[in-house]
């Protein structure tokens, strides 16, 4: 049984429900919080540009089930085609920070 008595902040809640910095458990936490940010960024800029998914697809040379898929937090994307999608389909330049 998990002992939540002495959380205080949020790290440790993320900590003592996926593990350590590092451990498997934790490394998929990880992939699936940063990869459910990216589907609603990538929704929410979609939406904002008033384009269909099928439009976006067509404007980057993808398919619309593979916008759909990312949006919707499933599968992998490669770092060029999200690229590729938020400044080619959207108009919208990305920025990576390496912590």
């Amino acid at each position: 049984m998990k002992d939540y008595k002495n959380i205080k902040t949020f790290d440790q809640l993320i900590e003592v429900e996926h593990g350590k910095i590092g451990t498997e458990s934790r490394n998929t936490y990880e992939e699936k919080s940063q990869m459910f940010i990216i589907s609603e960024m990538l929704k929410e800029a979609r939406k904002a540009a008033k384009i269909t998914q099928e439009e976006l697809a067509k404007k980057t040379g993808t398919k619309k089930s593979y916008i759909s898929r990312i949006e919707n937090a499933k599968g992998n994307i490669q770092l060029s085609t999200l690229i590729r999608i938020f400044e080619i389909g959207l108009n919208k330049k990305i920025g990576l920070t390496f912590l």
